[in-house]
């Protein structure tokens, strides 16, 4: 006897299920992709940069001075 009540999907009601679930992943994917520096490391500005080049003895003193007032650092 029938009840009306069926728990199984069958073939094509697991793939639209299996769809939708990979959809709604895809989505939120997406979504978190687009909000900026999320899971990549902050890029380096240009202070930064021209501290580091100093520190490593790359550019003098003078070199670095200038620099800072073309940058406006």
């Amino acid at each position: 006897m029938m009840t009306g009540l069926a728990w199984d999907m069958g073939l094509g009601g697991w793939l639209w299920m299996i769809l939708g679930i990979v959809l709604l992943i895809a989505v939120i994917w997406a979504v978190l992709a687009t909000i900026p520096g999320r899971g990549r490391p902050a890029a380096e500005g240009p202070a930064q940069i021209l501290k580091a080049r100093f520190a490593r003895g790359e550019i003098n003193q003078e070199q670095y001075e200038q620099a800072r007032r073309l940058l406006g650092i």
